[in-house]
This record gives C-alpha cells, sequence and structure tokens, in this order.
C-alpha cells in the first residue's frame, strides 16, 4: 500500500506536467498584463516578448482561457486589460455607489457626437433642433466620455468634439464601428420602423487623426475649454424646430 507521501508526489506530478505543458508566451502575457495598471496594446506587449512570437494569436488563446473565469480578458479600444467576468460585477458594487443618470438633452448629444463624429455645436444643434447649452456639453466633458479634438477652418473656429476611450470603455465597445446600426436601433425600439425615405445612421470612424476641415487645437487648449459658464437653458433655434413642435426639451 502506497505511503501518504507517495500518494500526494502522484497527485502533485499532472499538476507539474501541466505547467510545463502551458506555452510560455501565453504566462508571460499574463504576468504582463496582471502587472500593468493599464490596458496594453498589441505593439506594446510584442515588444516585452520574445521574436517569433505570434502575438495576436496568442492573445486570442488566452482570451479563450480566460472566457469562462472569474476574471476574463478583453479588448478595449483596441487595448488588452483583464476584468471582472460581466456577471459577476456585483461583487465590486459598493452601497455607496451613486449613480448619476444623465439627462435626455445629455444622452441625445452623446449619441450625436457619438455617430456624426467630428461635429461642432452647431452641428449638434442642427440635427436636434435645439440650442445645446453650454452645461450640457460640460456634463459629458466632465465624464470623459467625449473631448474637444480640432478646430473647424470655418469663419469662428468652432471646436469639433469626439469621444474617448473611456467612452468605449464605459460601454464595452472594441471600436466605434460596434455601435448598434440602423437595423438594430430598430430592432431594439429605438427608432419607429416608420423612418423617412432615405434615412440612415452613419457609421463613425474610428481614426484619430484630424480631417482635412479641422486644425489642431493649441498646446494646453483643451484643459482650459472643460471650464465653461454656468448650465444655460435649452432654447429653440431662431425659426422654431422643424416639424412645428418648437423645439422644447426636457
Amino acid at each position: 500500500m502506497a505511503s501518504l507521501a507517495e500518494v500526494r508526489v502522484e497527485e502533485a506530478e499532472p499538476m507539474e506536467n501541466e505547467s510545463q505543458a502551458r506555452p510560455e508566451e501565453l504566462r508571460l502575457l499574463e504576468a504582463l498584463l496582471f502587472a500593468s495598471n493599464e490596458p496594453l496594446d498589441t505593439a506594446t506587449l510584442a515588444k516585452r516578448m520574445p521574436e517569433g512570437v505570434d502575438v495576436k494569436a496568442a492573445l486570442e488563446q488566452l482570451q479563450a482561457d480566460y472566457s469562462l473565469r472569474g476574471v476574463n480578458l478583453v479588448r478595449v479600444a483596441n487595448k488588452w486589460t483583464f476584468r471582472t467576468a460581466g456577471d459577476l460585477a456585483w461583487l465590486m458594487t459598493r452601497e455607496s455607489t451613486e449613480t448619476r443618470r444623465l439627462s435626455r438633452a445629455a444622452i441625445e448629444v452623446l449619441a450625436i457626437i457619438a455617430y456624426h463624429q467630428p461635429v461642432t455645436r452647431a452641428e449638434i444643434e442642427e440635427i436636434r433642433g435645439v440650442v445645446t447649452s453650454k452645461g450640457t456639453l460640460d456634463v459629458l466633458l466632465e465624464t470623459g466620455w467625449i473631448k474637444p479634438r480640432g478646430r473647424r477652418k470655418t469663419p469662428g473656429r468652432p471646436l469639433t468634439f469626439g469621444t474617448t476611450e473611456d467612452f468605449l470603455s464605459q460601454f464595452t465597445l472594441e471600436q466605434l464601428g460596434d455601435l448598434p446600426g440602423l437595423e438594430e436601433l430598430k430592432g431594439t425600439g429605438l427608432l419607429d420602423s416608420r423612418l423617412p425615405t432615405g434615412f440612415s445612421v452613419p457609421t463613425p470612424s474610428d481614426d484619430p487623426t484630424l480631417r482635412e476641415d479641422e486644425d489642431p487645437l493649441e498646446p494646453g487648449e483643451d484643459l482650459d475649454l472643460a471650464l465653461a459658464p454656468a448650465v444655460e437653458p435649452e432654447t429653440p433655434p431662431e425659426g422654431g424646430h422643424e416639424g412645428g413642435e418648437g423645439g422644447s426639451e426636457d
């Protein structure tokens, strides 16, 4: 009859063999991602890996390995990070957490910026049919979900706005192209099934490069822009709202 010590040795051997059989690149990626206090892109990870390693394939394998665990490997804004599995998020919730609901106006402005970026305040107002208060933009700037991109090359050089990586992270989007399209929005009931002929939902671009009609911001200018006057009431632009509804907002 085998002794207790012999049984323990026999039980430990499969674990050691399993560790030795696991590809070293997966262990290296685990270490790098767990040690980092921020998400890492593929290029950054590749610089720390041995030559010849297919980092993309290794990340996909590691993602599959963690798919059923309490911690998942996720890709947000083209960067990789470990996060608590979605169905266990309640474990991280504190009772002291205060949820702040965005106003309808802020949600509308955020949606317009997400789909139409780069977009100016005047262009937002044209789409919504009401004047957008500076306070509404301030709220979205404070969340970190939008940011000034540049200035439009038109009279007055108005600011252009776009979304940030925090926006992608908040809504668990890998890229802006993952935003729901026209058919998906109809399916969820967010859009009326009887839409005007020719109505379409634009496909936003993830390219951060300024466009030909944009000038770059001056150094430090984007920080100063977060400070705006007190909240202004939202009022219809001159001529009222298209369709005769007056353009009032809640």
